[in-house]
């Protein structure tokens, strides 16, 4: 119609409300549940079991998390926030490809914590969707910056990507949960890579 004016569209998220002290009790009992149904059985633990033991039902469950990448991305919350901690320790170090290694070697440790955790952090890294995205991309983010270093330094070749490092160290981390009766593997691995690095 001529002479009308247009609508504004607003791309605006409306404001996140708090949660009821309820639904942040069942959320807590729920993330409280998954750890430890994840370091008991794996990532791949029964979604049921967790919403019984937590005492909801499995309704409430998907209301708080709509997949289990969300669940295990609330769960891992802690062990992202050490590892990002752990990386600004690390951003100053003298030798800064030790550094990196190092750091690489938490996310092995982080990983081996609960079963399965290493593959899907491995499948969120091809997977911008998915909510265990939001645990990849602060590591990878935070593991440029040590591989920066470690390259202007010229401790670690020029060839080197953040990407393909993630991808390694949670082969490794796939790699010792497959052999639990060789608890050196992982530290052999990452001294391994240590090596190709340079």
């Amino acid at each position: 119609m001529a002479g009308a004016i247009p609508m504004e569209t607003s791309t605006a998220q409306p404001p996140v409300r708090p949660m009821r002290a309820d639904a942040r009790r069942n959320h807590d009992r729920l993330v409280g549940e998954a750890r430890r149904s994840f370091a008991e059985h794996g990532t791949d633990a029964s979604l049921e079991d967790i919403a019984r033991r937590a005492g909801v039902g499995i309704g409430t469950l998907y209301r708080h998390f709509p997949n289990r990448d969300a669940l295990m991305n609330a769960v891992f919350q802690d062990a992202l926030c050490s590892l990002l901690e752990r990386s600004r320790e690390l951003a100053a170090a003298e030798a800064p490809c030790r550094a990196l290694v190092d750091w690489l070697g938490a996310i092995v440790t982080h990983a081996g914590e609960y079963r399965g955790l290493a593959h899907g952090l491995m499948s969120a890294s091809r997977n911008g969707t998915s909510a265990l995205a939001q645990c990849h991309l602060p590591l990878r983010e935070a593991g440029a910056g040590l591989l920066r270093r470690a390259q202007e330094s010229g401790s670690v070749r020029a060839d080197v990507s953040i990407d393909d490092l993630l991808q390694l160290t949670n082969a490794i981390a796939l790699a010792a949960e497959q052999s639990p009766d060789d608890p050196e593997l992982a530290e052999r691995l990452l001294r391994l890579t240590l090596r190709g690095l340079k």
